[in-house]
Protein backbone atom coordinates (compact mmCIF):
# COMPACT_ATOMS: atom_id res chain seq x y z
CA UNK A 1 0.00 0.00 0.00
CA UNK A 2 1.35 3.44 -0.91
CA UNK A 3 2.06 6.43 1.26
CA UNK A 4 -1.50 7.72 0.91
CA UNK A 5 -2.89 4.37 2.03
CA UNK A 6 -0.57 4.26 5.04
CA UNK A 7 -1.67 7.75 6.02
CA UNK A 8 -5.33 6.79 5.73
CA UNK A 9 -4.74 3.69 7.85
CA UNK A 10 -3.04 5.79 10.51
CA UNK A 11 -5.95 8.21 10.69
CA UNK A 12 -8.42 5.34 11.02
CA UNK A 13 -6.33 3.73 13.77
CA UNK A 14 -6.17 7.01 15.68
CA UNK A 15 -9.92 7.50 15.31
CA UNK A 16 -10.70 3.95 16.42
CA UNK A 17 -8.39 4.14 19.44
CA UNK A 18 -9.99 7.39 20.62
CA UNK A 19 -13.57 6.18 20.16
CA UNK A 20 -12.89 2.81 21.79
CA UNK A 21 -11.18 4.57 24.71
CA UNK A 22 -14.06 6.98 25.19
CA UNK A 23 -17.06 4.75 24.58
CA UNK A 24 -15.97 1.10 24.82
CA UNK A 25 -15.23 -1.55 22.22
CA UNK A 26 -18.75 -2.79 21.57
CA UNK A 27 -20.36 0.65 21.49
CA UNK A 28 -18.47 1.82 18.42
CA UNK A 29 -19.32 0.67 14.90
CA UNK A 30 -16.95 0.58 11.94
CA UNK A 31 -19.07 3.26 10.28
CA UNK A 32 -18.66 5.56 13.26
CA UNK A 33 -14.89 5.08 13.12
CA UNK A 34 -14.85 6.05 9.45
CA UNK A 35 -16.96 9.13 10.12
CA UNK A 36 -14.73 10.21 13.01
CA UNK A 37 -11.71 9.78 10.76
CA UNK A 38 -13.29 12.20 8.31
CA UNK A 39 -13.81 9.81 5.45
CA UNK A 40 -17.00 9.52 3.44
CA UNK A 41 -16.28 5.85 2.76
CA UNK A 42 -18.21 4.03 5.48
CA UNK A 43 -16.49 0.78 4.45
CA UNK A 44 -13.03 2.22 5.08
CA UNK A 45 -12.26 -0.14 7.99
CA UNK A 46 -13.04 -3.19 5.88
CA UNK A 47 -11.08 -1.76 2.93
CA UNK A 48 -7.92 -0.95 4.87
CA UNK A 49 -7.92 -3.70 7.50
CA UNK A 50 -10.06 -6.51 6.16
CA UNK A 51 -12.48 -6.43 9.07
CA UNK A 52 -13.01 -5.55 12.71
CA UNK A 53 -10.90 -8.41 14.08
CA UNK A 54 -7.85 -7.26 12.14
CA UNK A 55 -8.43 -3.66 13.19
CA UNK A 56 -8.49 -4.65 16.86
CA UNK A 57 -5.44 -6.87 16.51
CA UNK A 58 -3.45 -4.08 14.86
CA UNK A 59 -4.56 -1.58 17.48
CA UNK A 60 -3.56 -3.82 20.38
CA UNK A 61 -0.16 -4.65 18.90
CA UNK A 62 0.40 -1.24 17.35
CA UNK A 63 3.44 -0.18 19.39
CA UNK A 64 4.82 -3.54 20.51
CA UNK A 65 8.00 -3.33 18.45
CA UNK A 66 8.84 0.05 19.93
CA UNK A 67 8.34 -1.07 23.53
CA UNK A 68 10.22 -4.32 22.90
CA UNK A 69 13.25 -2.41 21.62
CA UNK A 70 13.29 -0.34 24.79
CA UNK A 71 12.81 -3.47 26.89
CA UNK A 72 15.81 -5.03 25.17
CA UNK A 73 17.95 -2.00 26.02
CA UNK A 74 16.93 -2.16 29.68
CA UNK A 75 17.46 -5.93 29.89
CA UNK A 76 21.03 -5.55 28.66
CA UNK A 77 21.78 -3.58 31.80
CA UNK A 78 20.61 -6.31 34.17
CA UNK A 79 23.25 -8.03 36.22
CA UNK A 80 23.55 -11.74 36.92
CA UNK A 81 21.23 -11.57 39.91
CA UNK A 82 18.64 -8.84 39.30
CA UNK A 83 16.06 -7.97 41.93
CA UNK A 84 12.35 -8.27 41.37
CA UNK A 85 12.19 -4.49 41.03
CA UNK A 86 14.88 -4.57 38.35
CA UNK A 87 12.92 -7.13 36.35
CA UNK A 88 9.69 -5.19 36.78
CA UNK A 89 11.47 -2.07 35.56
CA UNK A 90 12.29 -3.84 32.30
CA UNK A 91 8.65 -4.73 31.90
CA UNK A 92 6.90 -1.55 33.05
CA UNK A 93 9.16 1.35 32.09
CA UNK A 94 8.98 0.75 28.31
CA UNK A 95 5.20 1.05 28.61
CA UNK A 96 5.13 4.26 30.65
CA UNK A 97 7.90 5.78 28.53
CA UNK A 98 5.81 5.04 25.46
CA UNK A 99 2.80 6.76 27.02
CA UNK A 100 5.02 9.76 27.72
CA UNK A 101 5.93 9.96 24.04
CA UNK A 102 2.32 10.28 22.86
CA UNK A 103 0.63 13.62 22.19
CA UNK A 104 -1.94 15.00 24.62
CA UNK A 105 -4.69 13.98 24.71
CA UNK A 106 -3.51 10.41 24.55
CA UNK A 107 -5.93 7.51 24.41
CA UNK A 108 -3.64 4.49 24.56
CA UNK A 109 -4.01 3.54 28.23
CA UNK A 110 -7.75 4.14 28.22
CA UNK A 111 -8.16 2.07 25.06
CA UNK A 112 -6.29 -0.88 26.57
CA UNK A 113 -8.23 -0.47 29.79
CA UNK A 114 -11.38 -0.95 27.72
CA UNK A 115 -9.83 -3.96 25.97
CA UNK A 116 -9.33 -5.84 29.21
CA UNK A 117 -13.07 -5.59 30.01
CA UNK A 118 -14.03 -7.55 26.88
CA UNK A 119 -13.04 -11.22 27.37
CA UNK A 120 -12.81 -12.03 23.67
CA UNK A 121 -10.70 -9.00 22.77
CA UNK A 122 -8.37 -9.01 25.76
CA UNK A 123 -7.20 -12.45 24.63
CA UNK A 124 -5.14 -10.65 21.99
CA UNK A 125 -3.46 -8.67 24.74
CA UNK A 126 -2.59 -11.71 26.83
CA UNK A 127 -1.23 -13.61 23.83
CA UNK A 128 0.95 -10.68 22.87
CA UNK A 129 2.33 -10.47 26.39
CA UNK A 130 4.51 -13.55 25.97
CA UNK A 131 5.20 -13.22 22.26
CA UNK A 132 8.93 -12.48 22.54
CA UNK A 133 11.81 -14.63 23.85
CA UNK A 134 13.00 -11.68 25.91
CA UNK A 135 9.69 -11.43 27.73
CA UNK A 136 9.72 -15.16 28.37
CA UNK A 137 13.24 -14.87 29.79
CA UNK A 138 12.18 -12.04 32.09
CA UNK A 139 9.26 -14.19 33.22
CA UNK A 140 11.58 -17.07 34.13
CA UNK A 141 13.94 -14.77 36.00
CA UNK A 142 11.06 -13.18 37.88
CA UNK A 143 9.97 -16.63 38.99
CA UNK A 144 13.25 -17.02 40.80
CA UNK A 145 12.62 -13.84 42.76
CA UNK A 146 9.26 -15.14 43.98
CA UNK A 147 10.07 -18.68 45.06
CA UNK A 148 9.27 -17.85 48.70
CA UNK A 149 5.68 -16.90 47.86
CA UNK A 150 3.13 -19.64 47.11
CA UNK A 151 2.26 -19.68 43.44
CA UNK A 152 -1.45 -19.51 44.14
CA UNK A 153 -0.89 -16.31 46.12
CA UNK A 154 1.24 -14.82 43.36
CA UNK A 155 -1.46 -15.71 40.87
CA UNK A 156 -4.15 -13.92 42.86
CA UNK A 157 -2.01 -10.87 43.52
CA UNK A 158 -1.18 -10.57 39.85
CA UNK A 159 -4.88 -10.34 39.02
CA UNK A 160 -5.08 -7.32 41.30
CA UNK A 161 -1.95 -5.82 39.76
CA UNK A 162 -3.20 -6.31 36.22
CA UNK A 163 -6.24 -4.22 37.01
CA UNK A 164 -4.15 -1.72 38.94
CA UNK A 165 -1.53 -1.01 36.28
CA UNK A 166 -3.98 -0.39 33.48
CA UNK A 167 -6.44 1.40 35.72
CA UNK A 168 -3.83 3.77 37.16
CA UNK A 169 -2.40 4.58 33.73
CA UNK A 170 -5.85 5.14 32.24
CA UNK A 171 -6.87 7.44 35.09
CA UNK A 172 -3.59 9.35 34.92
CA UNK A 173 -3.95 9.76 31.16
CA UNK A 174 -7.43 11.24 31.69
CA UNK A 175 -6.20 13.59 34.42
CA UNK A 176 -3.47 14.88 32.11
CA UNK A 177 -6.07 15.58 29.44
CA UNK A 178 -8.25 17.43 31.97
CA UNK A 179 -5.30 19.55 33.11
CA UNK A 180 -5.38 18.09 36.63
CA UNK A 181 -1.84 16.68 36.32
CA UNK A 182 1.41 17.73 34.72
CA UNK A 183 2.71 14.71 32.79
CA UNK A 184 5.28 12.71 34.75
CA UNK A 185 5.11 9.22 33.32
CA UNK A 186 8.57 8.39 34.63
CA UNK A 187 7.32 8.96 38.15
CA UNK A 188 4.24 6.86 37.45
CA UNK A 189 6.43 4.06 36.12
CA UNK A 190 8.57 3.86 39.24
CA UNK A 191 5.53 4.16 41.46
CA UNK A 192 4.04 1.12 39.71
CA UNK A 193 7.31 -0.80 39.95
CA UNK A 194 7.47 -0.24 43.71
CA UNK A 195 3.79 -1.05 44.15
CA UNK A 196 3.94 -4.27 42.13
CA UNK A 197 7.16 -5.41 43.78
CA UNK A 198 5.80 -4.74 47.25
CA UNK A 199 2.55 -6.58 46.68
CA UNK A 200 4.11 -9.58 44.97
CA UNK A 201 6.78 -10.12 47.62
CA UNK A 202 4.71 -9.22 50.71
CA UNK A 203 4.50 -11.91 53.38
CA UNK A 204 1.45 -14.15 53.51
CA UNK A 205 -0.23 -13.58 56.86
CA UNK A 206 -3.19 -15.91 56.47
CA UNK A 207 -3.47 -19.20 54.63
CA UNK A 208 -6.54 -19.87 52.55
CA UNK A 209 -8.54 -16.69 52.23
CA UNK A 210 -6.87 -15.28 49.15
CA UNK A 211 -7.84 -15.17 45.51
CA UNK A 212 -6.17 -18.17 43.92
CA UNK A 213 -7.68 -18.02 40.45
CA UNK A 214 -10.23 -15.33 39.66
CA UNK A 215 -12.92 -16.58 37.34
CA UNK A 216 -13.71 -14.86 34.04
CA UNK A 217 -16.97 -13.70 35.56
CA UNK A 218 -15.03 -11.80 38.23
CA UNK A 219 -12.34 -10.39 36.00
CA UNK A 220 -14.55 -9.47 33.08
CA UNK A 221 -17.81 -8.57 34.78
CA UNK A 222 -17.47 -4.91 33.83
CA UNK A 223 -18.20 -4.80 30.10
CA UNK A 224 -17.47 -1.99 27.73
CA UNK A 225 -20.25 0.56 27.36
CA UNK A 226 -22.76 -0.92 25.00
CA UNK A 227 -24.66 1.43 22.76
CA UNK A 228 -26.93 0.92 19.77
CA UNK A 229 -24.27 -1.09 17.93
CA UNK A 230 -24.61 -4.25 19.97
CA UNK A 231 -23.98 -6.25 16.81
CA UNK A 232 -20.29 -5.34 17.17
CA UNK A 233 -20.05 -7.64 20.20
CA UNK A 234 -20.46 -10.76 18.10
CA UNK A 235 -17.75 -9.54 15.76
CA UNK A 236 -15.38 -8.85 18.63
CA UNK A 237 -16.07 -12.28 20.10
CA UNK A 238 -14.42 -13.89 17.11
CA UNK A 239 -11.15 -12.04 17.68
CA UNK A 240 -10.07 -14.53 20.30
CA UNK A 241 -12.86 -17.04 20.70
CA UNK A 242 -10.49 -19.69 22.05
CA UNK A 243 -9.33 -17.49 24.95
CA UNK A 244 -11.96 -16.59 27.52
CA UNK A 245 -9.53 -16.46 30.45
CA UNK A 246 -9.20 -13.75 33.08
CA UNK A 247 -6.42 -11.22 32.85
CA UNK A 248 -4.12 -13.62 34.62
CA UNK A 249 -3.71 -16.58 32.33
CA UNK A 250 -1.11 -19.14 31.45
CA UNK A 251 0.39 -18.94 27.98
CA UNK A 252 -1.58 -21.19 25.66
CA UNK A 253 1.50 -23.22 24.81
CA UNK A 254 2.29 -24.01 28.46
CA UNK A 255 -0.70 -24.07 30.82
CA UNK A 256 1.48 -25.46 33.60
CA UNK A 257 4.09 -22.72 33.34
CA UNK A 258 5.47 -21.46 36.63
CA UNK A 259 4.17 -18.23 38.09
CA UNK A 260 5.95 -15.23 36.64
CA UNK A 261 5.55 -11.61 35.66
CA UNK A 262 5.17 -9.70 32.48
CA UNK A 263 3.95 -6.26 31.61
CA UNK A 264 3.36 -5.50 27.95
CA UNK A 265 1.31 -2.39 27.10
CA UNK A 266 0.48 -2.07 30.78
CA UNK A 267 -1.04 -5.48 31.45
CA UNK A 268 0.59 -7.31 34.36
CA UNK A 269 -0.19 -11.00 34.32
CA UNK A 270 1.26 -14.02 36.03
CA UNK A 271 0.69 -17.43 34.42
CA UNK A 272 -0.96 -19.96 36.62
CA UNK A 273 1.15 -22.63 38.21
Amino acid sequence: MGQHGDHARGILLDAAEELFARHGIDAVSNRRIAEHAGTANHSAVAYHFGGREDLLRILVTRHVDETNRRRTDLARGLGDDPSLSDLLACLILPWTEHLASLPVPGWRARFLNQVRTVPSVHGILTRTATASPLTEDLIRRAQGALVATPRSVVHGRSWILGNMVLGVCAEYEARIQDGAEEPNWTGVGYFLIDSCSGMLSAPVTHQGDFITQPSPSICCSRPSLVGPHRRCASTASRVSSAIKSPLIAAPAASPAAAAAITCVMGAVRLPAA
